[in-house]
């Protein structure tokens, strides 16, 4: 038996489990939204796991955080780019080249690799 809801059950879950921290107010949501998309897009129905969605996605407040997190150094010389703007694509392409990437206003959501 299967049940849809709605974002504020989706947010409401995450609290529940003792994982209200684990992202923010609108990390959640762009979630909400990426895995709905998701679903409507393959057909296949989700079933929520908090504990499952903690460890496969983690929140950054920029991609360069994520990127330097998995090892950017070691294959882009980021060190040389001066330009803040710039070198936020290059890790956001970095990244979109290596894993599911969901950008929100004030931070990103990355799927572990």
């Amino acid at each position: 038996m299967k049940r849809t809801i709605n974002k504020w059950e989706f947010r409401d879950a995450f609290r529940d489990m003792g994982r209200g921290g684990q992202f923010s107010y609108y990390g959640l949501d762009a979630l909400f939204d990426y895995l709905e998309e998701y679903e409507d897009s393959t057909d296949k129905e989700i079933e929520l796991d908090v504990i499952a969605l903690c460890c496969d996605y983690s929140e950054y407040a920029t991609a360069l955080e994520a990127a330097r997190e998995y090892g950017i150094k070691e294959e882009v010389a980021i060190d040389e780019y001066e330009d803040a703007k710039e070198l936020e694509e290059i890790a956001l392409d970095w990244l979109n080249d290596r894993t599911a990437v969901i950008t929100f206003d004030g931070g990103i959501i990355i799927q572990g690799f």
